[in-house]
């Protein structure tokens, strides 16, 4: 299979999926976002791979949706797409296998919503992350159903409502990620982790996953089409067609005039 927006690749055991749109930042735009969840798919039926870790390329991990989608469309094309942009949630919480997120410089928006659907993470101590949409006008929903399970509800509203970006230090603090590393050790400390990990029973590791998220997971789904539906509801919104704009002008939002 060949790969437009991301690179697929292994290394002994463990599968390593790039995230491959540096000129953007690496935002989700519907390429990305289907063959991310085809890469995750295919390695968890791999039989040579153990573990995935999910990296990215050019200077940050992930900043977001590519929101120019946000242009005036009808509800039902903006919940097909919200959909597609959050389905990575549900690939990774059904996957066998542990996917590790590898986290350099900016995570935002779907960025900290893909750390935080991930099994597991590693950051450079360069890193930040943030619930950032509301600075435009929209709000990170989606996002909001992988953090709420892994940072509970205070600390998740705290950061989907201010939108403040947190460093590494406070992000494992608070049980965003497992590990901070120095930034010239990130890929090294990953692939350590990684290997720590694939060297164990495999089929323990895949039976104890599924169990983990069954039982700790019951309405998932439930959580994640609901906050769909709001996202693409909101995307229909003066408001959210306003902050769109205005982030895409480099400019302030006027929300008077709404």
């Amino acid at each position: 299979m060949s790969w437009e927006t991301i690179i697929y690749s292994k290394k002994g055991k463990v599968g390593i999926i790039t995230l491959n749109r540096p000129e953007a930042n690496n935002t989700f735009d519907p390429a990305m976002a289907r063959e991310l969840n085809d890469a995750l798919r295919s390695m968890d039926d791999d039989n040579e791979v153990n573990v995935i870790v999910i990296n990215a390329s050019g200077r940050n991990f992930c900043t977001g949706i590519d929101v120019n989608f946000v242009d005036g469309k009808s509800m039902d094309e903006y919940l097909q797409w919200v959909r597609l942009m959050e389905e990575m949630n549900t690939t990774i919480a059904r996957m066998k296998k542990p996917v590790i997120a590898s986290v350099h410089k900016i995570a935002v928006a779907n960025g900290i919503g893909l750390v935080a659907a991930c099994d597991l993470a590693i950051a450079s101590d360069n890193s930040k992350f943030g619930a950032t949409a509301i600075n435009v006008g929209l709000f990170c929903m989606g996002p909001a159903v992988p953090l709420y399970k892994s940072l509970g509800r205070k600390k998740t509203l705290e950061l989907i409502m201010t939108g403040d970006l947190i460093d590494a230090e406070e992000a494992l603090r608070i049980g965003l990620i497992n590990k901070v590393v120095p930034a010239d050790k990130l890929e090294e400390e990953t692939m350590k982790f990684a290997e720590k990990l694939a060297a164990k029973s495999p089929r323990a590791m895949q039976f104890g996953k599924r169990s983990f998220y069954q039982m700790e997971d019951m309405k998932f789904e439930d959580a994640l089409e609901l906050t769909n539906y709001h996202f693409a509801s909101l995307c229909t919104t003066d408001e959210a067609i306003e902050g769109v704009k205005a982030f895409l002008e480099k400019r302030e939002p006027n929300w008077s005039k709404i």
